[in-house]
């Protein structure tokens, strides 16, 4: 599994990555940015392949364990979101051991921020005394989006669904 900082996320945790990233299958890529949400440090992680979109709010004290809360986080988002144990655990299986690298392409990021925009649109359904941020989640992973890993518009929840099944 591969987390892609955005340059603006580098600085702000004060690491700057040169490698790109090797992983050829993008369902186990993950381009992350540093945000502000409702006047708290925030992070959103896109998944690469379709856009499944996680939030963690309040990062204030984390930055230098954002690798284990970014796992925690995904882990906890996909249960919230229904993803059986058995899914979850064969994704993670299969994901390896994960690294830091650069983000994933132009396009990836172009769906970054979108998701970002999306965020904002929906912010109304942030819990602000929570790290994870499901009905935020939920809310932006419901709404029909283009991605790299899919064809035309869909939900980010049902791509992946989907993809999840098939693993």
């Amino acid at each position: 599994m591969e987390f892609g900082y955005t340059i603006p996320l580098q600085k702000h945790v004060g690491k700057r990555i040169l490698e790109y990233g090797t992983e050829r299958e993008r369902l186990f890529c993950w381009d992350v940015h540093a945000i502000r949400l409702r006047g708290q440090d925030a992070t959103l992680a896109v998944n690469c392949k379709n856009r499944y979109t996680v939030v963690l709010l309040g990062m204030e004290r984390e930055w230098n364990a954002l690798h284990g809360v970014l796992l925690r986080g995904l882990r906890s988002a996909f249960s919230a979101d229904g993803f059986s144990d058995e899914w979850a655990a064969r994704y993670f299986a299969r994901a390896g051991e994960a690294s830091v690298t650069r983000t994933h392409g132009r396009r990836e990021v172009a769906f970054l921020n979108r998701a970002w925009e999306d965020v904002l649109a929906c912010d109304m359904a942030a819990i602000p005394d929570s790290r994870d941020q499901f009905p935020l989640n939920r809310a932006v992973n419901s709404i029909p989006c283009r991605c790299a890993g899919h064809e035309g518009t869909g939900a980010a929840l049902e791509r992946m669904r989907e993809d999840l099944a098939a693993l």
